[in-house]
């Protein structure tokens, strides 16, 4: 390059001031994109427990549902809440909490006033040593938190455990049920299956303690293993852990007969239209359950029962649209805007 080639003191910069300013903004977005990349690797790797509950608050944003918590007596409810128009009052099974129902939440809130907790013991509701969660001590706290909450009659939504305590719940207080759901729920007279077999001799096959652990746990549940982060596994592994010890005094007393028959013996005390949906593969509540529903149901002022097929125990999360789309139809048939 000849010297006659290059820009003479005080000439103007050969860049225009635009493309360095574009160069410089690109520099500065770089980094930013660097160190956020080392820092979501460190939270993935040290602190996954963060990026878990981050995800948990993206789901509850995208379903439009903000996080509350009451005092009912001795029990802090802790809760997500959304949407306008007819009420739906969902609640979740054993081993689970509120978040099982984001997607639910995201689907329904465009047209259904929705309201899922964390049911006493579980998530972060209050949790209190030594005390009863049999689905007879929930359905009791369940009045609290509804009298509490001052909801008049909503369309209760129960899947699993979460079934049992609705169908309690129902039989016992009818006045605040305008319709029940119940979704793969316990409680109710089923064919024996070999989930069956191995908790009435005592195991409880929803403890794990390593990865593979929690994959055959998870696949008692889903039909296809969900596609979840190794250090995700870990929190959820850790967790589980450290709530053994809960996890096993409710699990065995849900073994009562009077707990595992709750729904099947106050059936002829449910007066509201009633909804039984169900996984025809369910693996942990034989299918079987929706017969003893449907045939017991002599007092019911309408009967609906809905199949779904390509699921197992969790077609909240295994067909999130097509549980939306039958659980919104059932409400709008039996609930006014704003019941």
């Amino acid at each position: 390059m000849t010297k006659s080639s290059l820009p003479a003191a005080g000439q103007a910069h050969p860049r225009p001031l635009w493309q360095r300013l574009l160069i410089r903004r690109l520099k500065f977005l770089a980094i930013v994109a660097a160190v956020l990349g080392v820092g979501l690797g460190g939270c993935y790797l040290f602190a996954p427990q963060w990026l878990l509950s981050a995800e948990m608050a993206r789901k509850a944003m995208a379903a439009h549902v903000e996080t509350h918590s009451v005092q009912v007596g001795d029990t802090k409810w802790v809760y997500y809440e959304g949407g306008k128009g007819p009420t739906l009052l969902l609640l979740h099974g054993f081993g689970a909490d509120k978040n099982v129902w984001l997607e639910q939440l995201r689907l329904l809130t465009p047209n259904f006033h929705v309201i899922a907790p964390d049911l006493p013991g579980w998530g972060d509701s209050t949790r209190i040593d030594g005390a009863s969660y049999n689905i007879d001590a929930q359905a009791a706290r369940l009045q609290g938190f509804i009298a509490t909450l001052r909801l008049q009659r909503v369309v209760l939504v129960g899947h699993s455990m979460g079934g049992a305590i609705a169908g309690t719940y129902a039989a016992d207080h009818p006045e605040h049920v305008a319709a029940l759901a119940l979704i793969d729920a316990f409680g109710l007279k089923t064919n024996e299956n070999e989930f069956v077999r191995q908790s009435l001799a005592g195991t409880n096959l929803f403890n794990y303690d390593d990865r593979a652990g929690f994959e055959r746990a998870t696949l008692l549940a889903f039909e296809k293993m969900p596609s979840i982060p190794g250090r995700f596994v870990d929190v959820m592994i850790k967790k589980n852990q450290s709530e053994r010890a809960f996890h096993d005094r409710t699990f065995h007393e849900l073994l009562d007969p009077s707990q595992y028959l709750s729904v099947q013996n106050r059936l002829d005390r449910l007066t509201m239209p009633v909804l039984g949906l169900w996984c025809h593969d369910d693996k942990i509540i034989d299918i079987s359950g929706l017969d003893s529903l449907r045939n017991g149901l002599s007092h019911a002022s309408a009967i609906s029962s809905s199949v779904l097929s390509g699921c197992n125990h969790m077609p909240v999360l295994e067909k999130p649209e097509e549980t939306a789309r039958i659980l919104g139809a059932f409400t709008l048939q039996h609930m006014s805007l704003g019941g």
